[in-house]
């Protein structure tokens, strides 16, 4: 069943999210930001102060997104949602990995520590320039001590490939748990912020998970 008419884009092709807003019964369409619309992660938060914090980076990824497809599909009165996730450790912003050699520092960095991943979310209106909903919700999480042998079984399974942090909490493994804050925010969309945004379009809430 679907329970929200109101046409809604998704400015990403990524798998994780279709299927978070599928499983909510949220009629929506595909429409991929620009690869331009990317910017490269800052290498530290120098500058003006919290301008690249990780919640600042993120927010603007995702309104960059929104706004690259918004301009493809000018005065359309539909809803544009832009996203943008990363995991920060200690501080340093980590993207997604760029190959096997790549995934395994990260994992490593993340062994054994506290950390946290961060989604930018913007719901954009071409029809309505001035509206806009721009938000950065953080989740905490804990991966333990990996071995020299996990992480080689993990990194063979490729499971790392096109996700941040270079781990998938829908992956089930039991090495990393929630601390606090939204599962599904993890994966890459935080549903329950998201529904919240769509009921002020009558939007009927239901459980999602």
């Amino acid at each position: 069943m679907t329970f929200y008419q109101k046409p809604l884009i998704l400015a990403s092709h990524s798998p994780r999210r279709k299927e978070l807003l599928s499983r909510a019964g949220i009629n929506f369409d595909i429409f991929p930001a620009s690869e331009d619309a990317e910017m490269p992660i800052p290498q530290n938060f120098d500058g003006p102060k919290n301008f690249f914090s990780p919640e600042n980076f993120v927010k603007m990824q995702a309104q960059r997104k929104a706004e690259s497809v918004m301009r493809q599909m000018p005065d359309r009165d539909c809803l544009i949602l832009g996203c943008d996730t990363v995991a920060v450790c200690e501080d340093v912003i980590l993207g997604k990995p760029v190959d096997r050699q790549d995934a395994k520092k990260i994992l490593q960095k993340l062994s054994g520590k506290i950390h946290y991943v961060i989604t930018g979310i913007c719901l954009k209106n071409p029809h309505d320039p001035n509206f806009e909903k721009l938000e950065a919700v953080k989740t905490q999480l804990f991966m333990e001590n990996l071995t020299e042998e996990m992480l080689e079984d993990y990194l063979n399974s490729g499971a790392w490939k096109g996700k941040a942090g270079a781990f998938g909490y829908q992956d089930k493994n039991n090495w990393l748990r929630i601390i606090s804050g939204s599962e599904s925010n993890v994966v890459g969309l935080p549903m329950e912020r998201l529904l919240e945004w769509l009921a002020d379009f009558s939007f009927p809430r239901t459980p999602f998970f």
